[in-house]
């Protein structure tokens, strides 16, 4: 299998890692902003993106959350 395959499945499965996914969001980036993708693969990029954009906020609001909790565990000390 291609990377790029491997890797959609992995983010069809949520199971990338929240570096991994901003490195291939700037991958993404560029491949769109150099425009010399056809329309066709334009569009799968800007869809894969959309979806390693959610599993990059749903990372961190999971991380904002447990630090309220250390936060809040903390202050009862």
């Amino acid at each position: 299998k291609k990377i790029s395959e491997k890797i959609s499945e992995k983010i069809t499965e949520n199971k990338i890692s929240f570096e991994k996914a901003i490195a291939r969001l700037e991958v993404i980036v560029r491949a769109l902003e150099d425009g010399k993708c056809s329309l066709d693969e334009s569009m799968k990029l800007y869809e894969e993106g959309v979806k390693l954009v959610r599993i990059c906020n749903g990372a961190l609001t999971d991380a904002k959350q447990k630090l309220t909790v250390i936060s809040v565990d903390n202050s009862d000390n």
